[in-house]
């Protein structure tokens, strides 16, 4: 149907991203089936390290006593600090009040036993089936670590599979930490060696395919820091130029770069202590155009990368820009990058992806993201009906459904999901 006027359009595209079905295609989730790896609930949510780092700028308690607390003692001491003594108005706070609105709780509420009490009363099945509806939600898609002692054990055992978990196989460890990697890899049986000699390659290959093949993965996935390079020797480029790069090609996989994490700059705040940096761009154009048979998933986590990066998104159809990645996932940024990225990419992109490490995270991010989108396409649907082009609700359902799934899918080659 045709679409007149500014209220259509409007209502047409809040509906289109209401019933679309979403594709996450990057969370850090784990489905019911891996035990203790999948984390939900209050005291998850509250632990979550966003807002550890937040209490620690409020509160003066010593880093010591925090981490010697239990994990239910610092979901009290987030909840006091947070959300009693000060209001809730970050984006990582909003999102727990968000969570509770989406989930029909009373958002005024104080007494954190309130929301315990209705977190450990649900049905693990029913109330993972509900979080799906709420979000609109297709299939996820996990991190998925073989280094992890306790997800290596899972996948061993025999996984139990529920389909809308998908998997990511992580290399993070063999491409960031070569020497913990070549000494499990040695103890697992592979022929590897500390200097990448003789047989290394072609066994980091073997395992790679291993891995590939048992977690059935959709694509490779790294976190790189801002100082990532190509071509300089390093054993993290030899490693992707002679088994990332080979596999990944043969597999038809894409491979994902996700650029600009700096560790540990405030070590007493554990993983709450990571932080960012600009990283160079010339890497990215490096691996797209020497290996234009290849394809690449990119995010990076600086601002300032972000304008370069949709230039150079422009440049290589193997190249596909996803998400506003980590401290980039906030309403403001989100607004202002997807306007930029429509307006350089038109569609040919994925706007968002969850980053979730906590089940209910799906809710708050997913519904502070869409709202933000659908914001912006109004925005510039609206800029192209003043020039007098005919918008009709099936173009814009099209142009939805791309964006938050069909583009992943057609680049990963399953034309069916």
């Amino acid at each position: 149907m045709e679409i007149d006027n500014i209220t259509q359009l409007s209502i047409s595209v809040e509906n289109s991203i209401r019933s679309v079905k979403i594709t996450d295609i990057h969370t850090h989730l784990f489905s019911q089936y891996f035990g203790e790896l999948f984390l939900y609930g209050i005291d998850e949510l509250l632990t979550y390290h966003y807002l550890i780092a937040e209490t620690f700028r409020m509160s003066d308690i010593p880093y010591e006593e925090f981490w010697g607390m239990s994990k239910k003692q610092q979901a009290d001491l987030v909840w006091k600090t947070l959300f009693i003594d000060n209001t809730p108005i970050s984006e990582a706070c909003r999102s727990i009040i968000t969570i509770f609105s989406s989930l029909g709780l009373d958002v005024n509420n104080k007494n954190l036993d309130y929301y315990r009490s209705y977190f450990e009363s649900r049905n693990l099945k029913d109330y993972i089936n509900e979080v799906f509806d709420i979000v609109g939600l297709k299939c996820v898609v996990m991190t998925n670590d073989p280094f992890d002692s306790n997800e290596r054990a899972i996948w061993e055992s025999g996984y139990a599979k529920d389909i809308r978990f998908k998997a990511a196989l992580r290399v993070d460890v063999l491409l960031n930490s070569w020497d913990t990697a070549c000494a499990k890899l040695s103890a697992w049986g592979y022929d590897v060696h500390p200097d990448l000699s003789g047989s290394t390659f072609n066994e980091i290959q073997r395992f790679l395919i291993h891995w590939i093949d048992t977690i059935e993965a959709l694509y490779c996935a790294v976190s790189l820091p801002p100082d990532f390079a190509m071509g300089d020797g390093s054993v993290r480029s030899k490693i992707i130029e002679n088994c990332i790069i080979p596999v990944c090609k043969a597999k038809k996989l894409p491979f994902a770069l996700m650029i600009g994490v700096t560790r540990g700059v405030n070590p007493q705040l554990k993983l709450a202590g990571d932080s960012l940096g600009r990283a160079d761009i010339h890497a990215i154009e490096y691996l797209c155009a020497k290996y234009p048979e290849n394809k690449f998933l990119i995010t990076m986590l600086s601002l300032e990368n972000q304008h370069e990066l949709i230039v150079t998104t422009r440049k290589f159809r193997n190249l596909m820009l996803f998400g506003c990645w980590w401290f980039m996932n906030n309403p403001a940024i989100i607004e202002s990058l997807t306007k930029m990225r429509l307006e350089l990419l038109g569609t040919s992109f994925i706007p968002q992806h969850s980053d979730c490490r906590v089940f209910e995270q799906l809710i708050s991010k997913w519904t502070h993201s869409k709202a933000v989108i659908s914001k912006v396409l109004v925005e510039e649907y609206s800029s192209l009906m003043a020039s007098g082009f005919t918008l009709t609700d099936e173009q814009i359902a099209r142009d939805i459904h791309n964006l938050f799934g069909g583009n992943f899918w057609r680049f990963v080659g399953d034309y069916e999901s």
